[in-house]
């Protein structure tokens, strides 16, 4: 009777366990899913947010300091600083603040790259797709060399299709940004003399 049994059970808990393991990749592949097509909610920053970015960008710029109206030293010059860094939500921030993109583009930080997420409500007038919301996604690699640092983008997915390079124009692998506003042959940026891209945070060194 025993050796009747024991081939049921076994197949029962093979069953069992396919069970588990087609709900562990469904799960999965919802989570990633939602992930990937989660709404870009636009980045407020609080008021304390926003003195602490201004001082970051004053201090860039060398804004005196106001002295008390009983103290009047000297005028002295003190060079500026010439870094700055930016954390991920301040850099959205300043985007919702700044412009109208701030529901339709998102930055993401991660060490050495850039990702770009943009969704927003095609024209009704094109064709096919009119209407429809785009969902794209961008990712640039931020390199160094003597030249100084350069944008060079990776990737363009529009829908969950990474778009081959030739629909692009040849885009992929260039430095766009650089070839826009650096020098010759696009040297990197201009004014700019390092940039390092962390997780979460980007540094930013202007040159002499």
């Amino acid at each position: 009777m025993s050796e009747e049994i024991a081939p049921t059970r076994k197949k029962g808990s093979c069953l069992i366990i396919g069970l588990v393991v087609l709900l562990v990749i469904g799960v999965a592949a919802g989570a990633t899913w939602w992930w990937h097509n989660r709404p870009i909610e636009p980045v407020t920053l609080s008021a304390a947010e926003v003195q602490v970015v201004e001082e970051k960008i004053g201090s860039l710029q060398g804004a005196p300091i106001p002295a008390a109206e009983d103290v009047r030293p000297d005028p002295t010059y003190e060079p500026g600083v010439r870094e700055i860094v930016l954390t991920e939500r301040e850099l959205n921030g300043l985007l919702n603040q700044n412009t109208t993109l701030g529901d339709k583009l998102r930055f993401e930080l991660v060490p050495d790259a850039i990702h770009a997420r943009v969704e927003t409500d095609l024209d009704p007038d094109l064709p096919l797709v009119g209407g429809k919301k785009l969902k794209a996604r961008a990712r640039f690699f931020v390199t160094q060399d003597d030249k100084g640092s350069h944008f060079v983008i990776d990737d363009v997915t529009i829908w969950g299709v990474s778009l081959p390079n030739d629909w692009l124009g040849g885009l992929k692998g260039r430095d766009l940004i650089g070839e826009a506003v650096g020098g010759q042959g696009g040297g990197g940026l201009a004014g700019v003399k390092s940039m390092k891209v962390e997780s979460g945070r980007i540094r930013i060194e202007l040159k002499e």
